[in-house]
């Protein structure tokens, strides 16, 4: 039986209890698991890093996070995320705003679409790559006083 401590037992006046779930969606280790018996079909979404060892068909979207495919995992769907770790097998096409790694027991098949890309030995990757630049800010301000500034002329 829990017990109230010293400094409960002095206080005379009823204390409050908040029952409000903490916020912890800054921690790095905070992610959703889809175990290795679990099957979907649809749409998978989310605002968490997601590790998926079953199995999924349809398409899935988490843009701010990591998604991990386990080695059991199988993947019959079009994926938006911004990391992408594949160590089992994938179809379905690829778009990911950071970075790609297939390790080498995993395998893709479909297009690709991301700013990095790593496919260690051993791996399978059928389909097209299109790697984009990244978009620097600090290029868009460098960019803006310019263009300002021929504005600014033109009117003269």
């Amino acid at each position: 039986m829990l017990q109230p401590s010293e400094s409960q037992k002095s206080q005379n006046s009823p204390r409050t209890i908040s029952y409000a779930p903490l916020s912890v969606s800054n921690s790095p280790l905070e992610q959703a698991t889809i175990g290795q018996s679990v099957v979907i079909k649809g749409e998978v979404t989310g605002a968490e890093a997601l590790y998926i060892d079953g199995r999924i068909e349809g398409s899935i979207s988490v843009p701010e996070h990591r998604v991990t495919i386990g080695r059991h995992g199988s993947i019959q769907a079009n994926i938006n995320a911004r990391e992408l770790v594949i160590m089992g097998k994938v179809s379905g096409n690829v778009e990911c705003s950071d970075r790609l790694d297939i390790r080498g027991e995993g395998s893709l098949t479909g297009d690709v679409v991301t700013q990095r890309i790593s496919v260690e030995d051993g791996a399978l990757m059928k389909g097209s790559i299109q790697v984009r630049a990244a978009e620097s800010k600090a290029d868009n301000k460098a960019q803006q006083p310019k263009a300002m500034g021929a504005a600014a002329g033109a009117q003269a």
